[in-house]
């Protein structure tokens, strides 16, 4: 029942429905945005943005001169100085338009995500929401987190009170796969308590942070409060080396997250490094998978298995195994592929020709080192789309924890099944794993839900959960090669971008 042969790319779901309106069909040449204002890069070295599910050039991307990343830190340090003496209360009404306006644009944003990531239109709506929720969070840390402590009568007539600081500008370089989101990890934060920002988005999805430069023009942001530049390695160095930049934020793979972090150390800056994953879905004996497997299906698949919490190793525990493989195949096999500005789809494209080209290089290590390929996603076509850079859901059974396919982050829409004989047996296989970012059981035991919760090493456990994502007035977790530094993403910021100023005082 499980044979590769019967279970083809035509099996899955195809056919087309409501396709929304592009936003534009070319975006130009992207500004750089310093000092308050939309500017023409003088470099020489310009990339593309792409439509994935078209293979058509949406945008150009300038890379930023070294003289420009360095305008555009300065323009953040004189901005500090000026913006950290501006009343907090006035800060957070900056946050309440800057929510509205996204707010008001966040169908066109989410438009835009689609067309230069290539996730579903139900995907990027959700982006958008986490990104507006990050604003609120935000506003409620400059209420009360931000807030400082105090102790009358520590020693005789002595009082002794905690002040938090901003600490000034700070680089945020974000990753290709939320191009919205994960900068507002960081920068609602930074800005509400008093620090400026430089922002780099990745230069293969820039062109929504582009969209959201005019916004800070329309709440009248100060000049130089945040700016934004294009480009790829050499703006990481620039940051990392750069003396007026306090700090750095990244979200990407641990190769390049190792290196900033080394770096950003060597420099004496403060970094934020959440990094790659290979997440787990345990499922036991006693889960009711009438439940499970929508959770699942979206856990593997969703955004195209291109998310740092994205599941890849389903581990079958004892007599279930048949059972949850038979579904989980059912299921994905529904998906329907295409352009994700057509609501009825499921699934949209990988994000770029090599992300494709590299994903299917390891199902084809899979199948090399012998992992048994069950649903093969690599030769999906989407007639509408025949240039775009689709992959359908592919899943192995018979995986081992050595295989390549078991261990390494793939980033795409490939599933490993492995079954197992009981939950510690599952446990050690997912702390045997050099990752630690998120793992997920579906049970309903509350034995084995808490010794699941006390004994996994991941920063983000789900019960019943596919996909555990924290709200944004949670911490992002994340340990061993999936993270490095002391404080996380999100609600941790107020921490990061502030330091603590102890006063003590006799009158």
């Amino acid at each position: 029942m499980f044979e590769r042969d019967i279970l083809t790319t035509h099996h899955f779901k195809l056919p087309m429905g409501r396709v929304l309106e592009e936003v534009k069909k070319y975006y130009g040449r992207l500004k750089l945005y310093i000092n308050g204002e939309l500017i023409d890069s003088k470099t020489n070295t310009v990339g593309n943005a792409y439509n994935p599910a078209k293979d058509d050039v949406i945008a150009e991307v300038p890379f930023s001169t070294k003289d420009e990343v360095k305008e555009a830190v300065q323009s953040a340090q004189d901005a500090f100085q000026k913006w950290r003496e501006v009343p907090i209360t006035t800060r957070i009404q900056y946050l309440f338009a800057l929510k509205s306006k996204l707010e008001e644009y966040s169908e066109t944003i989410s438009k835009i995500i689609v067309q230069n990531h290539g996730k579903t239109i139900q995907e990027a709506r959700g982006d958008m929401r986490r990104t507006i929720e990050n604003v609120e969070a935000a506003i409620a840390v400059a209420y009360t987190l931000y807030k400082g402590e105090h102790l009358d009568q520590v020693s005789q007539e002595v009082d002794e009170t905690v002040i938090r600081e901003p600490l000034g500008v700070f680089g945020i370089i974000t990753p290709f796969n939320f191009p919205t989101m994960v900068p507002f990890w960081f920068l609602p934060f930074a800005i509400v308590l008093g620090n400026t920002v430089v922002v780099k988005p990745s230069e293969i999805t820039p062109v929504p942070m582009d969209f959201i430069t005019r916004i800070f023009d329309e709440i009248k942001l100060p000049r130089g409060v945040v700016n934004v530049v294009h480009g790829a390695k050499d703006v990481v160095d620039e940051f990392l080396t750069n003396k007026l930049i306090q700090g750095v934020t990244f979200v990407g793979s641990t190769r390049v997250g190792k290196y900033i972090y080394e770096n950003a150390g060597k420099n004496g800056k403060k970094a934020i490094v959440q990094a790659g994953a290979k997440n787990f879905v345990v499922v036991m004996p006693d889960a009711d998978l009438n439940k499970a497997i929508p959770s699942i299906v979206s856990a593997f698949f969703g955004n195209a298995g291109q998310r740092c919490l994205a599941a890849a190793n389903l581990v079958a525990v004892g007599n279930i195994y048949d059972e949850v493989k038979r579904k989980f195949i059912e299921a994905s096999k529904q998906l329907k592929i295409g352009y994700g500005l057509d609501e009825s789809v499921d699934m949209g494209p990988v994000v770029t020709k090599d992300a494709k080209k590299r994903i299917i290089g390891y199902i084809e290590k899979g199948i090399e080192e012998g992992a048994k390929l069950l649903l093969d996603g690599r030769d999906v076509k989407v007639p509408e789309y025949p240039n775009g850079y689709f992959l359908g859901p592919t899943i192995f059974d018979e995986v081992t924890p050595e295989m390549t396919i078991a261990k390494e982050e793939i980033f795409g829409p490939v599933a490993s099944i492995i079954h197992v004989r009981s939950l510690d047996e599952a446990i050690d296989i997912i702390n045997g794993s050099n990752y630690g970012n998120a793992s997920s059981i579906f049970t309903t035991s509350g034995y084995y839900a808490r010794k699941f919760r006390r004994e996994v090493n991941a920063g983000n456990i789900g019960i019943n959960i596919g996909v555990a994502a924290p709200m944004a007035f949670f911490p992002f977790g994340g340990r061993k090669e999936s993270f490095f530094g002391v404080l996380h993403g999100q609600i941790d910021s107020v921490d990061f971008f502030t330091d603590k100023k102890v006063v003590i005082t006799r009158w």
